[in-house]
């Protein structure tokens, strides 16, 4: 099987999806590179599961709405045993003691340095620390989550999934609306010239989201731990909806990951798959298929079914046309074992595709280092949409 095919000069990792497609060559006009990952499927102008990559050009489109979006996976040193015989407690207490949902404030209070950062004199988030401040450690809904797993040495791992929740969504839209951008999915991306005012105050917002996600990520992954009284042994953290500026190929860029992951030589990553199928510890290699996709993987399994297909409508107060029954989705998960908090389902395994074959596509490129078997997975309730999430 061929692991990636050249289209329109943009690579493409596994089946290419129209959509997303046709979204990768409109952004190619204006960009020096695009790559499609095999998890991509249409976003807001930029494909979920992007690579676009400029000299000298920033995209708030490219980067999207949930800034800093990630996943975050620690190495607990909890016997496996006492997880598995206590999942009903952990997860009823995990439940209880996390915010899951839209617009939900942290019901513990939670102080950074963060706070202290210049950034925050910028126009677009001076008036936004209060919303970051109350916001910080929930996880929303959507697709984020707070996982339990067993690894293949049955050791206990936890993993999260979330971002920059509002705060991140405001600087986003602000930028958007700012530099013009239009309504709908299949629109041109927003450019900035990196070196403009409007560019250097969006890198800087950008990179302060990106501070915030990945200190809401350890909050939730320590206050997990302590629920276990456990320690944490070792850490995996990683954006997928952030610009860096990197260098490659001898010049430097931004390279915006919307939905992909930096699997540089040795950079490990935790990669999600859905609620009732394995994630997995990868370790990006040197080859000359990674420096094709700019040294980027995928960020999870990728979709095959949209929200409203798999959940269906509303009308009048009753779920109406989806093509996932509850039933449907806790047969699956009682056949796997697996403890579920909250969810719909638009959520369920049905609405994804299987992440080995996914990563199959990719297997020049990276190392699976650990196969993560979920036991426990909470997620916000059902009826609830997450305009926060990628």
């Amino acid at each position: 099987m061929p692991t990636f095919q050249i289209i329109h000069n943009i690579p493409v990792w596994g089946e290419p999806i129209e959509g997303a497609l046709s979204q990768a060559i409109n952004c190619a006009k204006t960009a020096d590179y695009c790559a499609l990952m095999a998890d991509h499927h249409p976003g807001y102008a930029v494909p979920i599961g992007g690579v676009v990559v400029y000299r000298d050009k920033i995209t708030p489109s490219g980067v999207g709405y949930d800034i800093a979006c990630g996943n975050k996976a620690v190495l607990l040193d909890i016997p496996a045993e006492e997880v598995k015989k206590n999942i009903h407690r952990i997860m009823d207490e995990i439940f209880e003691r996390l915010s899951f949902g839209i617009g939900m404030k942290n019901r513990e209070y939670v102080d950074h340095a963060l706070y202290n950062d210049p950034a925050w004199k910028i126009k677009p988030v001076k008036d936004l620390k209060n919303l970051a401040r109350e916001q910080l450690g929930t996880v929303g809904s959507g697709n984020h989550y707070v996982d339990i797993f067993l690894d293949e040495q049955q050791r206990v791992w936890v993993g999260v999934h979330f971002g920059s929740r509002g705060f991140g969504h405001r600087i986003a839209t602000y930028f958007i609306k700012v530099g013009g951008g239009r309504d709908g999915m299949n629109v041109d991306p927003v450019l900035f010239s990196d070196k403009s005012s409007i560019g250097e105050d969006y890198i800087a917002c950008m990179k302060l989201a990106g501070r915030y996600a990945y200190a809401g990520r350890d909050w939730v992954c320590n206050r997990v731990a302590k629920i276990l009284k456990a320690n944490i042994r070792e850490e995996v953290h990683n954006h997928h909806n952030f610009a860096w500026r990197e260098e490659h190929r001898g010049e430097k860029y931004w390279v915006i990951r919307k939905g992909a992951t930096p699997a540089f030589p040795g950079q490990k990553s935790f990669i999600g798959g859905s609620m009732g199928d394995v994630s997995v510890i990868v370790e990006g290699v040197e080859s000359k298929e990674s420096t094709k996709a700019f040294f980027s993987t995928v960020h999870g399994a990728g979709r095959v079914m949209s929200r409203t297909q798999a959940a269906g409508h509303l009308r009048r107060g009753k779920r109406m046309g989806g093509k996932v029954s509850r039933e449907m989705m806790n047969k699956w998960l009682r056949e796997k074992k697996v403890e579920l908090r909250g969810a719909g389902t638009d959520e369920s395994p049905h609405c994804y595709k299987r992440l080995p074959d996914v990563l199959e596509y990719h297997q020049n490129t990276l190392n699976v280092l650990h196969t993560l078997t979920p036991v426990g997975v909470a997620m916000a309730g059902e009826g609830e949409y997450d305009p926060f999430c990628d």
